[in-house]
């Protein structure tokens, strides 16, 4: 969500999520007419990583109020949605 809602200054994150959607983006439509479907997770900061572990509680509680399910998403919860779309219950 950062490229999105750029809250911090991470100029090469942001660019380089933009064009991971974009590229998606035109994937999917042109892939979509022969059945192959194009998905894109992106789980932004992730509740706790390696890469969170110095970020503060208070940072986590601003995402957390600004997500539908008010909470921030695990690592664990991510590998879930990654199976999924390498499923073939990701198929439409």
């Amino acid at each position: 969500n950062l490229f999105q809602n750029p809250v911090v200054p991470y100029h090469d994150y942001t660019a380089g999520k933009a064009a991971l959607l974009s590229l998606t983006r035109t994937l999917s439509h042109d892939l979509g007419p022969d059945n192959i479907t194009v998905n894109m997770i992106s789980g932004g900061l992730l509740r706790t990583t390696d890469a969170s572990s110095a970020t503060p509680e208070a940072v986590f509680e601003l995402i957390a109020q600004n997500t539908p399910l008010r909470r921030v998403t695990t690592p664990e919860e991510f590998a879930d949605a990654a199976l999924f779309f390498a499923s073939p219950w990701a198929r439409a």
